[in-house]
Order: C-alpha cells, then sequence, then structure tokens
C-alpha cells in the first residue's frame, strides 16, 4: 500500500501537539526498571518505545525487538546484569544485519556472557545475566552513541559503579548527555570528562517525576514543511527551549533555510521568513544530531539549494543504510546527489519530478522526510506505516494540515 500525497493550497497555519520524545522514554524506562519510584509523564507513542516497555514489564526468556535498534541495545546491557537468568533476544531481517559488537565486546569485558547465535558481531544473541564485580571499562565512542548510553543506564545497578574510558571522537555527543541528564536528576552521583565518565552504584533513589518534553526529531518534519511552504504558521506543543534534546539544532539550520522559531509557555512557534533569501549552498557537520539529515537533504532539495553534510557516519547502520537510501530516492526526483561514507553532497536542482513513488526501505524517516516534499508537488510514499516506529500520529498530523492522502495500490 501506498499514499499519494498534495497540499492544494501550499499554505499552513495550525496548531497541534506532538508525543513525547523517543529518546528520552526509552532512557527513562530502562531507568523504571531498576528504581520502580520513577513515575513518567507523556511517554512516547512510538513502537520502539511500546516494544521496550512491553519487554520489561514482561520480561521473558526469549525477546523479540522486531526493528527497535534502540531496545536491542539497550536491552542487551540489560539483561546482561539479570544474574542467574538467561535470555536469547532478537529481531528483524534488518536488525540482524545491524552490528552490536562493540557494546557486546565492552560488556563481556567487565564480566557479561553473551555469545552470538548466528553471525558474529550481529543479533540473534544468547545473554546469560551475571553479577559483574568489574568496574573499569574502554568503548570506541565514534561508532553509536546507544552503546555508551546503554552501559551508562546499568551502571548505577554495578557493585562497584562504572568508568567508561571513551576512545576517538565522539559521535552523536547530545545522546549521551541526555543520559547524564538523568542520572544525574534521578540522584545518581557521576563525573564526566571529555573522555572519561565515573558513575557511582546507587541503591536507591528518592521519588521522581518526569514529563517527558515531545520529540524534536519528529519536529524537524514540520521544520522542512514550513521551509518549503508558500507561507505558514505553526504553534506545537510541548517544547522547550532549554531541551536537553541534540535536535533542538533545528532552530539555527532552518534558521537559515527560512524558517523562524520563537517560545511561548511550553510551545514553539514556526514561521516561514518569506523575507529572507537563502544561500544557494550549506555546509553542515551533523555529527551531534544524524537523524535531522535526511529531512534536511530534502528540504535543500525542495529549495533548489546544493548542500554538503558530514559526520553521517553512524547513518550506515540505522534502519537501512541512509546515506545509500538518500541517493537513490533523491536522484529519482531529480536530483544529482554523491556520497561517501559520512557525507552527502546534493547539487542544485531547478525541478522536482512529480507523482514519483519514494520507497521508504523499512525506515520511518524516509517516509516522512519525503513526504515534506507534499507542500510543493505531488509525491507517492511506499509503505507508508513505517512511521509507526517513532510518530505514529504523523498521517494523521498532516491530514489536519491540510494535506490530501489518497490510498493507492
Amino acid at each position: 500500500m501506498s499514499y499519494l500525497i498534495s497540499h492544494q493550497e501550499k499554505k499552513i497555519d495550525s496548531c497541534f501537539k506532538i508525543k513525547g520524545s523517543k529518546s528520552e522514554s526509552n532512557r527513562l524506562l530502562i531507568l523504571k526498571a531498576f528504581y520502580k519510584n520513577i513515575f513518567i509523564k507523556n511517554i512516547s507513542n512510538s513502537e520502539d518505545t511500546s516494544i521496550l516497555e512491553k519487554n520489561l514489564k514482561n520480561l521473558k526468556n526469549k525477546i523479540n525487538v522486531n526493528h527497535a535498534g534502540t531496545a536491542m541495545r539497550f536491552l542487551t546491557a540489560y539483561l546482561s546484569i539479570q544474574a542467574e537468568k538467561n535470555f536469547e533476544i532478537y529481531g528483524s531481517k534488518r536488525m540482524h544485519e545491524r552490528p552490536i559488537k562493540v557494546l557486546v565486546d565492552a560488556l563481556n569485558s567487565i564480566g557479561a556472557d553473551i555469545k552470538y547465535l548466528e553471525k558474529d558481531g550481529f543479533p540473534p544473541l544468547v545473554i546469560r545475566g551475571k553479577k559483574i564485580q568489574k568496574d573499569s571499562i574502554s568503548i570506541p565512542s565514534n561508532v553509536s552513541s546507544q552503546y555508551i548510553s546503554a552501559l551508562l543506564l546499568i551502571s548505577p545497578m554495578l557493585k562497584n559503579g562504572l568508568t567508561i574510558k571513551l576512545k576517538e571522537a565522539i559521535a552523536s555527543r547530545p545522546y549521551i548527555d541526555m543520559t547524564l541528564f538523568f542520572l544525574r536528576n534521578i540522584g545518581v552521583k557521576l563525573i564526566s570528562k571529555q573522555y572519561e565518565i565515573k558513575v557511582t552504584h546507587t541503591e536507591s533513589i528518592k521519588d521522581f517525576e518526569y514529563s517527558v518534553e515531545s520529540d524534536w526529531s519528529s519536529l524537524s518534519y514540520f521544520y522542512s514543511i514550513v521551509s518549503l511552504a508558500k507561507n505558514a504558521s505553526l504553534k506545537i506543543d510541548k517544547f522547550h527551549k532549554n531541551t536537553v534534546q541534540g535536535d533542538k539544532r533545528l532552530v539555527q539550520i532552518y534558521k537559515n533555510l527560512g524558517v523562524r522559531t520563537s517560545f511561548k509557555g511550553s510551545s514553539v512557534y514556526l514561521k516561514k521568513d518569506v523575507s529572507l533569501k537563502i544561500q544557494d549552498r550549506i555546509i553542515l557537520d551533523l555529527v551531534d544530531c544524524p537523524d535531522i539529515a535526511q529531512t534536511i537533504a530534502v528540504s535543500c532539495f525542495g529549495l533548489g539549494i546544493s548542500c554538503e553534510l558530514n559526520g553521517l557516519h553512524t547513518l550506515k547502520i540505522k534502519e537501512t543504510d541512509r546515506l545509500f537510501a538518500l541517493k537513490n530516492e533523491l536522484e529519482k526526483l531529480g536530483a544529482s546527489v554523491q556520497i561517501t561514507d559520512k557525507s552527502l553532497h546534493l547539487e542544485k536542482s531547478e525541478k522536482i519530478k512529480t507523482n514519483i513513488k519514494i520507497n521508504t526501505y523499512d525506515d520511518h524517516r524516509m517516509a516522512m522526510s519525503f513526504a515534506a516534499l507534499a507542500i510543493k508537488i505531488p509525491i507517492i510514499i511506499n509503505d507508508p506505516m513505517v512511521i509507526k516506529k517513532s510518530f505514529p500520529d504523523f498521517w494523521t498530523v498532516l491530514k489536519a494540515l491540510g494535506f490530501k492522502l489518497s490510498k493507492i495500490n
């Protein structure tokens, strides 16, 4: 099934709410599994968060995380310290192609017992829970911040705490900072330096209640829509100027792509800056926020400007090889794109082909980033329900903004 998406007016003026951040919710769920007196409000309704929550509430010997990469990584660490218990954790075909060796090696080095069921370095895994005594670990930090966050989240539960030594340049540092933010706020003592983090064993905490902020990654698609619209004004709840989410870089990036951002109370306001003359080319390093690369690339293409996006080496191990997928689908629309292992180079395009079928590669961000182009031209999104992974309400919100969605075979 596919959606043919279009927007007759090319203008929008509306208000709506986005559910809680997937990244915040998933970290809090792991901590809540350890400390029962953590209370979470406005939790994400994403499929990823639902999978994690369901498995933590009803821990079975065989665990299927499907496409949920965060659940795979966080649960691998969590299960490894469930002493005297045995588990098998697996997922979708693509999940079994996503590397996990760095995390498994790190956990095994401090006393965990994790083995591969099929191909070395990849799920599925067999985990025999252990009481871990060792208190120091070194881990490459240029591959995935989720490996480090997974270790940080179990650190307070280890008898001697844990010191994590980070090797090489750190990818997606804001996500590590988010994990540290929650550890500090629940009362865990820690010391964080540039390349070393020491977390103290913490048996219990005081009652902690937290209302999850809405998801900035999901907000990115509306930045894109506003930038591509003839005119647009949106009020979106619930977002904070002083957010802990790394994708807040959207504010500065899209300021140069024609979107003004302002905050009032718990709402963010996005407005098309019709007076701005957008530069012909932008160059960005997205090593701290690679999840918004697809959205930015599509925005630049729709605006008819060129871009050079760097720091994207982690995109090759996401739900799909996102650099390869972006190149394929943008070229179908008439773009000229070059990619390397860590960058994307898009040339300026004069025209956009209409009614093109966009493949989504089992990747929620492919569907939503390309859907933004529908504010300019009719576009077809194949397998549109992949959006459930992070933003189940996406198509409902688009309809409320005046987009027309027609099901086609």
